[in-house]
């Protein structure tokens, strides 16, 4: 088979995949609610006990309160990514919040939240890193 040929079905089988996947909505952006994050956090960490969940406003993100400690779980795509912030450095920007992970998986992340979101969630964060 001719390499120009090959190079045609391959580059052709891809934009397909990629297009119907969008067709069937697989590419849209998940939105953490209370229910759906506690389920993502709980398919993440299976063996935690979840006591609270505070999605943010705009469904980007939600904040996770565990026995264990309280954890970060954010929309990447349709996916969702989870993280412990015990390890985690939380400070304040201008837009949000900026999260940095001892995690080269996931090194930080930005967060654009209103103010009484973000006093509410540096408060949960800072008292439960105290009561730790």
């Amino acid at each position: 088979m001719p390499l120009e040929l090959l190079l045609a079905l391959v580059v052709g089988g891809i934009s397909g995949i990629a297009v119907l996947l969008h067709l069937t909505g697989r590419s849209r952006q998940a939105v953490l609610t209370a229910g759906s994050a506690r389920s993502a956090w709980l398919r993440h960490f299976p063996n935690d006990c979840v006591t609270k969940v505070l999605p943010a406003a705009s469904g980007q993100a939600a904040l996770v309160l565990t026995e264990g400690g309280i954890g970060l779980l954010w929309a990447f795509g349709a996916d969702t990514v989870g993280r412990p912030l015990a390890a985690a450095r939380v400070r304040e920007t201008a837009s949000g919040l900026r999260f940095e992970f001892n995690d080269f998986s996931a090194p930080g992340l930005s967060l654009s939240l209103p103010d009484g979101e973000r006093r509410q969630w540096l408060e949960l964060i800072n008292t439960r890193a105290e009561a730790a």
